[in-house]
Protein backbone atom coordinates (compact mmCIF):
# COMPACT_ATOMS: atom_id res chain seq x y z
CA UNK A 1 0.00 0.00 0.00
CA UNK A 2 1.29 3.35 -0.98
CA UNK A 3 2.52 6.03 1.32
CA UNK A 4 -0.63 8.05 0.93
CA UNK A 5 -3.04 5.09 1.12
CA UNK A 6 -1.63 4.47 4.27
CA UNK A 7 -2.01 8.29 5.51
CA UNK A 8 -5.87 8.30 4.23
CA UNK A 9 -6.40 4.97 6.03
CA UNK A 10 -4.98 6.16 9.51
CA UNK A 11 -5.38 9.72 9.06
CA UNK A 12 -7.70 10.51 12.21
CA UNK A 13 -7.72 6.87 13.13
CA UNK A 14 -8.96 6.17 16.61
CA UNK A 15 -8.31 3.13 18.53
CA UNK A 16 -10.71 3.15 21.47
CA UNK A 17 -8.02 1.65 24.15
CA UNK A 18 -7.51 3.87 26.84
CA UNK A 19 -10.02 5.85 29.74
CA UNK A 20 -8.83 8.80 31.73
CA UNK A 21 -10.72 9.48 35.34
CA UNK A 22 -13.26 12.59 35.32
CA UNK A 23 -11.97 15.66 36.19
CA UNK A 24 -11.52 19.38 36.20
CA UNK A 25 -8.16 19.45 36.07
CA UNK A 26 -4.95 17.68 34.29
CA UNK A 27 -1.52 17.65 33.75
CA UNK A 28 -1.24 20.15 36.26
CA UNK A 29 -3.92 23.03 34.18
CA UNK A 30 -7.18 24.28 35.70
CA UNK A 31 -9.03 26.41 33.00
CA UNK A 32 -12.11 28.96 33.19
CA UNK A 33 -14.35 29.07 30.26
CA UNK A 34 -14.47 32.73 28.80
CA UNK A 35 -17.11 31.64 26.33
CA UNK A 36 -18.75 28.72 25.11
CA UNK A 37 -20.79 28.17 21.54
CA UNK A 38 -23.75 25.50 22.04
CA UNK A 39 -22.81 22.55 20.45
CA UNK A 40 -24.43 18.99 20.11
CA UNK A 41 -23.05 16.13 21.56
CA UNK A 42 -19.81 14.57 21.33
CA UNK A 43 -19.37 11.82 19.15
CA UNK A 44 -16.87 8.67 18.72
CA UNK A 45 -15.25 7.93 15.17
CA UNK A 46 -13.37 4.83 16.53
CA UNK A 47 -11.59 2.34 14.51
CA UNK A 48 -12.25 5.12 10.84
CA UNK A 49 -10.52 7.42 9.07
CA UNK A 50 -13.73 9.72 9.03
CA UNK A 51 -13.18 13.18 10.60
CA UNK A 52 -13.60 15.34 8.62
CA UNK A 53 -17.63 13.89 8.12
CA UNK A 54 -17.66 14.08 11.95
CA UNK A 55 -16.13 17.88 12.57
CA UNK A 56 -17.70 19.01 9.43
CA UNK A 57 -21.27 18.11 10.49
CA UNK A 58 -20.38 19.00 13.85
CA UNK A 59 -20.34 22.52 12.51
CA UNK A 60 -23.80 22.22 10.70
CA UNK A 61 -25.45 20.88 13.36
CA UNK A 62 -23.81 24.03 15.51
CA UNK A 63 -24.98 26.25 13.25
CA UNK A 64 -28.57 24.45 13.06
CA UNK A 65 -28.54 25.56 16.90
CA UNK A 66 -27.37 29.01 16.45
CA UNK A 67 -30.01 29.92 14.24
CA UNK A 68 -32.62 28.06 16.71
CA UNK A 69 -33.67 25.45 14.74
CA UNK A 70 -32.98 23.10 16.78
CA UNK A 71 -30.78 20.13 18.21
CA UNK A 72 -29.70 17.43 15.04
CA UNK A 73 -27.62 14.46 14.85
CA UNK A 74 -26.86 13.97 11.00
CA UNK A 75 -25.78 11.08 9.36
CA UNK A 76 -21.76 10.59 9.05
CA UNK A 77 -21.83 7.81 7.08
CA UNK A 78 -24.34 9.17 4.50
CA UNK A 79 -21.98 11.53 4.04
CA UNK A 80 -19.01 8.51 3.66
CA UNK A 81 -20.73 6.34 1.48
CA UNK A 82 -21.36 9.51 -0.75
CA UNK A 83 -17.75 10.73 -1.05
CA UNK A 84 -16.88 7.16 -1.56
CA UNK A 85 -18.95 7.01 -4.59
CA UNK A 86 -17.00 10.54 -6.29
CA UNK A 87 -13.87 9.89 -5.11
CA UNK A 88 -14.17 6.24 -6.93
CA UNK A 89 -14.68 7.83 -9.78
CA UNK A 90 -12.19 10.67 -10.09
CA UNK A 91 -9.51 7.71 -8.83
CA UNK A 92 -10.59 5.39 -12.26
CA UNK A 93 -11.20 8.63 -13.82
CA UNK A 94 -7.77 9.80 -13.54
CA UNK A 95 -6.17 6.27 -13.87
CA UNK A 96 -5.51 5.84 -10.01
CA UNK A 97 -3.26 9.19 -9.91
CA UNK A 98 -5.45 10.70 -6.98
CA UNK A 99 -6.30 10.04 -3.35
CA UNK A 100 -8.27 7.56 -2.33
CA UNK A 101 -9.03 6.13 1.24
CA UNK A 102 -10.93 7.19 3.98
CA UNK A 103 -9.99 10.13 4.71
CA UNK A 104 -11.21 13.73 2.97
CA UNK A 105 -11.61 17.34 4.36
CA UNK A 106 -14.49 19.57 5.08
CA UNK A 107 -15.09 20.43 1.03
CA UNK A 108 -16.12 16.94 1.40
CA UNK A 109 -18.78 17.18 3.62
CA UNK A 110 -20.02 20.64 2.31
CA UNK A 111 -20.49 19.49 -1.12
CA UNK A 112 -22.06 16.16 -0.40
CA UNK A 113 -25.10 18.60 1.20
CA UNK A 114 -24.92 20.66 -2.00
CA UNK A 115 -25.03 17.80 -4.27
CA UNK A 116 -26.78 14.85 -2.40
CA UNK A 117 -28.35 16.39 0.49
CA UNK A 118 -28.30 14.64 3.81
CA UNK A 119 -30.21 12.39 5.89
CA UNK A 120 -30.53 12.02 10.33
CA UNK A 121 -27.89 9.89 11.88
CA UNK A 122 -31.32 7.52 13.30
CA UNK A 123 -32.08 7.36 9.12
CA UNK A 124 -28.87 5.62 8.59
CA UNK A 125 -26.03 5.10 10.80
CA UNK A 126 -24.20 3.10 8.73
CA UNK A 127 -23.32 0.16 11.33
CA UNK A 128 -24.34 -2.80 8.77
CA UNK A 129 -21.68 -4.95 9.58
CA UNK A 130 -21.86 -6.00 13.44
CA UNK A 131 -20.17 -3.62 15.19
CA UNK A 132 -21.54 -1.71 17.49
CA UNK A 133 -18.89 1.33 16.80
CA UNK A 134 -17.03 2.30 13.36
CA UNK A 135 -14.56 0.17 12.11
CA UNK A 136 -13.65 0.63 8.82
CA UNK A 137 -10.16 -1.22 8.53
CA UNK A 138 -11.91 -3.99 6.21
CA UNK A 139 -14.00 -1.34 4.33
CA UNK A 140 -11.09 0.82 3.58
CA UNK A 141 -8.87 -2.32 2.14
CA UNK A 142 -12.28 -3.84 0.40
CA UNK A 143 -12.68 -0.68 -1.57
CA UNK A 144 -9.48 0.08 -2.50
CA UNK A 145 -8.65 -3.39 -3.33
CA UNK A 146 -11.73 -2.82 -5.51
CA UNK A 147 -10.60 0.14 -7.53
CA UNK A 148 -7.22 -0.74 -7.82
CA UNK A 149 -8.58 -4.07 -10.40
CA UNK A 150 -10.67 -1.34 -11.97
CA UNK A 151 -7.47 1.00 -13.07
CA UNK A 152 -5.89 -2.07 -13.90
CA UNK A 153 -8.85 -2.52 -17.03
CA UNK A 154 -8.15 -6.03 -17.06
CA UNK A 155 -11.07 -6.06 -19.69
CA UNK A 156 -9.11 -3.23 -21.82
CA UNK A 157 -12.38 -1.45 -21.35
CA UNK A 158 -14.52 -0.42 -17.94
CA UNK A 159 -17.68 -2.67 -17.87
CA UNK A 160 -20.88 -0.66 -17.29
CA UNK A 161 -21.65 -2.73 -13.97
CA UNK A 162 -17.90 -1.56 -12.11
CA UNK A 163 -19.57 1.30 -9.97
CA UNK A 164 -22.77 -0.64 -9.14
CA UNK A 165 -20.27 -3.57 -7.48
CA UNK A 166 -18.59 -0.45 -5.74
CA UNK A 167 -21.66 0.60 -4.43
CA UNK A 168 -22.71 -3.17 -3.36
CA UNK A 169 -19.58 -2.78 -0.94
CA UNK A 170 -20.87 0.57 0.53
CA UNK A 171 -24.12 -0.30 0.65
CA UNK A 172 -23.42 -3.65 2.36
CA UNK A 173 -21.47 -2.17 4.77
CA UNK A 174 -23.22 1.69 5.45
CA UNK A 175 -26.19 0.82 4.47
CA UNK A 176 -28.03 2.12 1.17
CA UNK A 177 -28.26 5.56 0.87
CA UNK A 178 -32.47 6.34 1.09
CA UNK A 179 -34.27 7.82 -1.93
CA UNK A 180 -36.87 9.35 0.32
CA UNK A 181 -37.50 8.43 4.42
CA UNK A 182 -40.12 9.77 7.03
CA UNK A 183 -38.59 11.75 9.73
CA UNK A 184 -40.65 13.62 13.13
CA UNK A 185 -43.76 12.68 11.38
CA UNK A 186 -43.20 14.27 7.64
CA UNK A 187 -41.40 12.55 4.57
CA UNK A 188 -38.29 13.70 3.00
CA UNK A 189 -35.46 13.32 0.22
CA UNK A 190 -32.03 13.73 1.10
CA UNK A 191 -32.14 16.84 -0.49
CA UNK A 192 -35.80 18.32 0.38
CA UNK A 193 -34.42 17.40 4.43
CA UNK A 194 -31.41 19.72 3.56
CA UNK A 195 -33.36 22.05 1.97
CA UNK A 196 -35.95 21.99 5.21
CA UNK A 197 -32.74 22.92 7.21
CA UNK A 198 -31.73 25.92 5.01
CA UNK A 199 -27.86 24.21 5.27
CA UNK A 200 -26.74 26.18 2.19
CA UNK A 201 -22.83 25.12 1.26
CA UNK A 202 -22.07 28.35 -0.89
CA UNK A 203 -22.50 29.91 2.81
CA UNK A 204 -19.37 28.14 3.81
CA UNK A 205 -15.77 29.07 3.17
CA UNK A 206 -12.22 27.59 3.33
CA UNK A 207 -9.54 29.77 4.98
CA UNK A 208 -5.84 29.12 5.32
CA UNK A 209 -2.31 30.83 5.68
CA UNK A 210 0.80 29.71 3.78
CA UNK A 211 3.58 31.96 2.06
CA UNK A 212 3.82 29.68 -1.39
CA UNK A 213 0.61 30.71 -2.75
CA UNK A 214 -0.42 34.79 -3.16
CA UNK A 215 -2.90 36.26 0.69
CA UNK A 216 -6.01 37.06 -0.41
CA UNK A 217 -6.32 34.65 -3.16
CA UNK A 218 -7.71 30.73 -3.17
CA UNK A 219 -5.76 27.75 -4.36
CA UNK A 220 -5.89 24.30 -3.89
CA UNK A 221 -4.80 23.23 -0.58
CA UNK A 222 -1.50 20.58 -1.53
CA UNK A 223 -2.50 17.94 0.90
CA UNK A 224 -2.90 14.38 -0.09
CA UNK A 225 -6.93 14.58 1.64
CA UNK A 226 -7.82 17.28 -0.61
CA UNK A 227 -8.73 15.06 -3.58
CA UNK A 228 -11.78 16.96 -4.86
CA UNK A 229 -8.95 20.14 -5.37
CA UNK A 230 -11.07 22.59 -3.29
CA UNK A 231 -9.88 26.22 -2.70
CA UNK A 232 -8.92 27.82 0.28
CA UNK A 233 -8.79 31.71 0.44
CA UNK A 234 -4.91 32.08 2.16
CA UNK A 235 -5.00 35.14 4.21
CA UNK A 236 -1.76 35.87 6.75
CA UNK A 237 -1.05 34.15 10.34
CA UNK A 238 -2.16 37.39 11.93
CA UNK A 239 -5.57 37.75 9.96
CA UNK A 240 -6.64 33.78 9.80
CA UNK A 241 -6.55 33.84 13.60
CA UNK A 242 -8.30 37.49 13.86
CA UNK A 243 -11.14 35.19 11.79
CA UNK A 244 -11.37 32.44 14.12
CA UNK A 245 -11.62 34.96 17.26
CA UNK A 246 -14.21 37.33 15.06
CA UNK A 247 -16.21 34.22 14.36
CA UNK A 248 -16.13 32.84 18.21
CA UNK A 249 -16.95 36.10 19.30
CA UNK A 250 -19.80 36.71 17.05
CA UNK A 251 -21.32 33.39 18.56
CA UNK A 252 -20.24 30.91 15.51
CA UNK A 253 -18.26 27.53 15.80
CA UNK A 254 -14.90 27.15 13.57
CA UNK A 255 -14.37 23.53 11.61
CA UNK A 256 -10.66 23.16 12.44
CA UNK A 257 -8.18 21.25 10.24
CA UNK A 258 -4.73 20.92 12.09
CA UNK A 259 -1.65 18.47 12.86
CA UNK A 260 -2.30 16.62 16.23
CA UNK A 261 1.09 14.58 16.02
CA UNK A 262 3.24 16.89 18.34
CA UNK A 263 4.26 15.80 21.52
CA UNK A 264 2.45 18.66 22.81
CA UNK A 265 -1.02 17.55 21.73
CA UNK A 266 -2.00 14.97 24.81
CA UNK A 267 -4.14 12.53 24.64
CA UNK A 268 -6.12 14.11 28.35
CA UNK A 269 -7.20 16.90 26.19
CA UNK A 270 -4.23 19.31 26.26
CA UNK A 271 -2.98 20.77 22.93
CA UNK A 272 -0.01 23.36 23.22
CA UNK A 273 3.70 23.89 21.61
CA UNK A 274 6.50 23.95 24.23
CA UNK A 275 9.83 25.77 23.70
CA UNK A 276 12.42 23.37 24.16
CA UNK A 277 14.72 26.42 25.00
CA UNK A 278 12.62 26.63 28.29
CA UNK A 279 11.79 23.63 29.52
CA UNK A 280 12.78 19.95 29.08
CA UNK A 281 10.18 17.38 27.87
CA UNK A 282 10.45 13.71 29.00
CA UNK A 283 3.58 6.41 25.94
CA UNK A 284 -6.93 3.86 18.30
CA UNK A 285 -6.58 7.55 15.83
CA UNK A 286 -5.36 8.71 19.04
CA UNK A 287 -2.81 5.87 19.76
CA UNK A 288 -1.76 6.30 16.09
CA UNK A 289 -1.05 10.41 16.29
CA UNK A 290 -0.60 10.40 19.76
CA UNK A 291 0.69 7.11 20.94
CA UNK A 292 3.75 7.37 23.90
CA UNK A 293 4.66 10.86 22.59
CA UNK A 294 2.80 12.84 25.08
CA UNK A 295 4.79 15.59 26.57
CA UNK A 296 5.06 14.54 30.28
CA UNK A 297 6.14 17.80 31.74
CA UNK A 298 2.46 18.93 30.72
CA UNK A 299 1.50 16.09 34.12
CA UNK A 300 3.43 19.81 36.38
CA UNK A 301 1.78 23.04 35.19
CA UNK A 302 1.65 25.14 31.92
CA UNK A 303 4.87 25.50 30.08
CA UNK A 304 6.35 28.27 28.21
CA UNK A 305 5.31 28.32 24.46
CA UNK A 306 6.69 28.71 21.25
CA UNK A 307 6.43 32.11 19.52
CA UNK A 308 5.10 31.02 16.22
CA UNK A 309 5.64 33.31 12.83
CA UNK A 310 4.28 32.54 9.34
CA UNK A 311 7.95 31.99 8.08
CA UNK A 312 7.73 28.90 11.09
CA UNK A 313 4.63 27.89 9.92
CA UNK A 314 5.70 27.35 6.10
CA UNK A 315 8.65 26.09 7.34
CA UNK A 316 7.08 22.91 8.99
CA UNK A 317 4.49 22.87 6.00
CA UNK A 318 7.27 22.21 3.62
CA UNK A 319 8.81 19.39 5.47
CA UNK A 320 6.42 17.27 6.22
CA UNK A 321 5.99 18.39 9.98
CA UNK A 322 2.85 19.48 9.27
CA UNK A 323 0.50 17.40 7.75
CA UNK A 324 -3.52 17.41 7.82
CA UNK A 325 -4.13 14.55 10.39
CA UNK A 326 -7.23 15.58 11.63
CA UNK A 327 -10.96 17.76 11.93
CA UNK A 328 -11.85 19.08 15.06
CA UNK A 329 -14.76 21.93 15.71
CA UNK A 330 -13.61 25.33 17.78
CA UNK A 331 -16.26 26.11 19.96
CA UNK A 332 -15.39 28.54 22.50
CA UNK A 333 -12.01 29.87 24.51
CA UNK A 334 -11.05 29.57 28.11
CA UNK A 335 -7.82 31.04 30.46
CA UNK A 336 -5.72 28.57 32.20
CA UNK A 337 -4.66 29.87 35.90
CA UNK A 338 -1.85 31.91 34.73
CA UNK A 339 -4.73 33.58 32.57
CA UNK A 340 -2.91 31.96 28.95
CA UNK A 341 -6.07 31.67 26.42
CA UNK A 342 -6.95 28.29 25.04
CA UNK A 343 -9.69 27.37 22.40
CA UNK A 344 -11.65 25.11 23.51
CA UNK A 345 -12.13 22.24 20.83
CA UNK A 346 -15.06 19.54 20.56
CA UNK A 347 -13.32 15.95 19.09
CA UNK A 348 -15.01 12.95 17.88
CA UNK A 349 -12.76 10.34 19.94
CA UNK A 350 -15.20 10.09 22.40
CA UNK A 351 -15.93 10.89 26.23
CA UNK A 352 -13.06 9.46 28.16
CA UNK A 353 -10.53 11.71 27.81
CA UNK A 354 -9.98 14.09 31.11
CA UNK A 355 -12.47 16.92 29.45
CA UNK A 356 -15.36 14.72 28.31
CA UNK A 357 -14.24 14.93 24.98
CA UNK A 358 -13.17 18.88 24.56
CA UNK A 359 -9.77 19.52 23.83
CA UNK A 360 -8.09 22.71 25.39
CA UNK A 361 -5.97 23.87 22.83
CA UNK A 362 -3.40 26.65 23.45
CA UNK A 363 -3.12 29.92 20.71
CA UNK A 364 0.20 28.77 19.54
CA UNK A 365 -0.40 25.54 18.67
CA UNK A 366 -3.21 26.82 16.72
CA UNK A 367 -1.35 29.49 14.69
CA UNK A 368 1.60 26.96 14.31
CA UNK A 369 -0.17 23.57 13.23
CA UNK A 370 -3.75 24.71 11.31
CA UNK A 371 -3.67 23.71 8.32
CA UNK A 372 -7.36 24.92 7.29
CA UNK A 373 -10.47 26.33 9.14
CA UNK A 374 -14.53 26.66 7.54
CA UNK A 375 -16.79 29.02 8.68
CA UNK A 376 -19.87 30.83 8.09
CA UNK A 377 -18.58 33.70 5.85
CA UNK A 378 -20.89 36.14 7.93
CA UNK A 379 -18.54 35.28 11.07
CA UNK A 380 -15.68 36.99 8.99
CA UNK A 381 -14.38 40.84 10.30
CA UNK A 382 -16.48 43.03 7.54
CA UNK A 383 -12.56 44.07 6.33
CA UNK A 384 -11.30 40.38 5.50
CA UNK A 385 -14.92 39.79 3.62
CA UNK A 386 -13.73 42.82 1.31
CA UNK A 387 -9.95 41.89 1.25
CA UNK A 388 -11.26 37.98 -0.07
CA UNK A 389 -14.39 39.98 -2.82
CA UNK A 390 -16.75 37.71 -0.69
CA UNK A 391 -20.18 38.90 -0.37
Amino acid sequence: MSRYLLSAFFSCLFIYAYAQEETNQTSGYSFTTVQEIPITSVKNQSSSGTCWSFSGLGLIEAELLREGKGEYDLSEMFVVHKNYEDKAKKYVRMHGANQFGGGGSFADVLDCIRYYGIVPDSIQPGLNYGEELHRHAELDSLLSAYVGVIIQNPNKKLSSSWFKGLNGILDAYLGECPESFSYRGKQYTPQSFAQSLGIRAEDYISITSFTHHPFYLPFPLEIPDNWRWAYSYNLPLNEMMRAIDTAIEKGYTVAWAADVSEKGFSRKGIGMVQDKNKAETAGSDQVRWIGEKENQTQKTAPLQEKIITQELRQEGFDNYETTDDHGMLIYGTAVDQNGNKYYMVKNSWGIDNSYKGTWYVSVSYVEYKTTSIVLNKNALPTDLKNKLKIN
